[in-house]
């Protein structure tokens, strides 16, 4: 049996993780999967490959997480995705690469630090309702929605010192939702919808978001493949899995809110067949790995 380490953090206590789902199809092509702890001080070169999965507590200290993830490039293991995937997708202004590329994405304005001036200014870009997130993020972790009456005070304490992205409100996403779409080793797989809980904006379980199964429409398709294979191109080295997160905008347009290349929840209870598309993924990433002594 052929083995492989599903990166993960200490505890999953208070997060929904369905990647335990995956682990007998991927036993029926020959591989074991034992989860890992990125913390762990494992020896990376007792399996022949490494997924990051649900290390959901890397961007605290994400220094130490691509420190960990060079140990993996380093050893005998092949690790998904690489670490110039990771790299290139930690920050979140990989946005303005991929829009510069003809990617629709959600407009966004940047900024290393938050004042009352430099909040004043975007309010009058991108309109009187704001979200606010962190540049090196997850989980909604100090994400911040300002409506034209909200006391701005946490926001600015929290980016006072910390680079910031700022994009003006979608209404759709308490409207409707956010749609998730799965590609794995370049390919489309399946999709969900999910909703915040009323009053907030948040689409996460964690935070009490709802997720429901969903049939993409051409316009959606033709959109999350546009921003799956330009990363693609722009990282420069195979993706195993990808999750693009898209919303729609006023104009009835969809556009890209963001790409999830290092940690994704793949939600596959949603599609029954889903667990079996990512173990052949898998196997065939694998296939193609160059061998490492």
């Amino acid at each position: 049996m052929r083995r492989a380490a599903f990166l993960t953090m200490d505890s999953l206590d208070g997060f929904v993780a369905y990647d335990d789902l995956v682990k007998p199809p991927l036993r029926e092509r020959g591989w074991s999967v034992t989860d890992v702890p990125w913390r762990s001080g494992a020896d990376w070169d007792a399996f022949e490959a490494v997924v990051i999965r649900t290390p959901w507590d890397y961007q605290d200290d994400p220094a130490a997480f691509l420190e960990v993830l060079r140990e993996i490039e380093h050893s005998r293991a092949h690790l998904a995705n690489g670490l110039d995937a990771v790299r290139w997708n930690l920050t979140k202004t990989y946005l303005r690469e991929l829009a510069a590329h003809g990617v629709p994405t959600v407009p966004t304005l940047w900024g290393d630090t938050l004042t009352p001036g430099a909040l004043a200014e975007l309010r009058g870009t991108l309109g009187h309702a704001l979200v606010l997130k962190p540049t090196v993020g997850a989980n909604a972790d100090h994400a911040f929605r300002l409506g034209p009456d909200a006391d701005p005070a946490d926001a600015l304490a929290t980016f006072a010192d910390r680079p910031y992205m700022a994009q003006g409100f979608v209404r759709s996403v308490v409207d409707w939702g956010e749609a998730s779409l799965f590609y794995f080793d370049g390919a489309y797989s399946h999709a969900v919808r999910k909703t915040p809980a009323a009053g907030d904006f948040r689409v996460q379980e964690e935070h009490g978001g709802r997720i429901q199964s969903l049939t993409p429409d051409d316009a959606l398709r033709e959109a999350a493949q546009c921003a799956v294979e330009t990363a693609s191109r722009l990282v420069g080295t195979p993706l195993l899995y990808a999750r693009p997160d898209l919303v729609r905008l006023a104009d009835g347009s969809w556009a890209l809110m963001e790409l999830e290349l290092i940690e994704p929840s793949l939600y596959f209870p949603y599609d029954a067949a889903s667990p079996e598309r990512f173990a052949e993924a898998f196997v065939n990433w694998m296939a193609r790995a160059e061998p490492r002594p």
